[in-house]
């Protein structure tokens, strides 16, 4: 496009802001899912299992032990987490010496950035889930930054059950995003994939090899 044809059209486009009188049409609701807490529940681990994720439905008392038993079948050379956390909180006083060692996040991400490619697994949070599409929603702050979920081989989120919500925009009403929100939000649903011209999916190629959900219920 040349500079005289892109100059025009900027020009039109100042011109119609100028003059004004733009008609903004009433929105009307998506129409969503309405599903009660155990349909959602279901839905998203059935949607998640689906492409990949290991999900686990345990009691939000004793998941540690969950954790344990599905570390000891993997050989892993370290799990790393974030301090001062109700996971970190959750771990450090139930960890035992033939589990992989626990590397605490630490300081700022780009002194850490190095160390996070000789991780080979991470934990965090999530912000809720999302039912209809069978995706966790990520939540990156300081503690836990993005990162520490995109780069080791396999990533452990853990999910209150009572934050799955029927839709991404019922979670988006009900956990108040208009108040204030990271510089990114991540949306996830399995472990990362990707496809060739011949559209063959392939797993874990850009990111994570493997997703691990724990669903937490009372």
């Amino acid at each position: 496009m040349s500079n005289g044809a892109r100059e025009r059209i900027f020009a039109n486009l100042h011109a119609a802001i100028r003059q004004g009188g733009f008609a903004v049409p009433e929105t009307t609701a998506v129409p969503g899912l309405d599903l009660s807490r155990e349909e959602r529940v279901a839905r998203l681990k059935r949607l998640m299992e689906a492409i990949h994720a290991e999900v686990y439905l345990v009691n939000a008392n004793t998941w540690v032990d969950k954790l344990k038993e599905v570390l000891r079948k993997r050989h892993l050379n370290n799990l790393l987490y974030a301090p001062g956390t109700p996971i970190g909180d959750a771990l450090e006083p139930a960890w035992e010496s033939d589990l992989p060692p626990l590397t605490v996040y630490e300081g700022d991400i780009e002194q850490f950035k190095e160390k996070l490619f000789d991780i080979d697994a991470s934990i965090t949070s999530t912000r809720g889930g999302i039912a209809e599409s069978g995706a966790l929603i990520l939540w990156p702050d300081v503690k836990e930054p993005r990162l520490v979920s995109l780069v080791p081989s396999i990533h452990i989120a853990v999910l209150e059950a009572d934050k799955i919500y029927n839709t991404f925009a019922e979670a988006i009403e009900k956990e108040r995003w208009q108040d204030g929100m990271p510089t990114n939000g991540l949306l996830i649903s399995g472990p990362s994939k990707t496809a060739d011209i011949e559209l063959t999916l392939t797993f874990g190629v850009h990111g994570p090899k493997e997703l691990i959900v724990f669903i937490l219920d009372a």
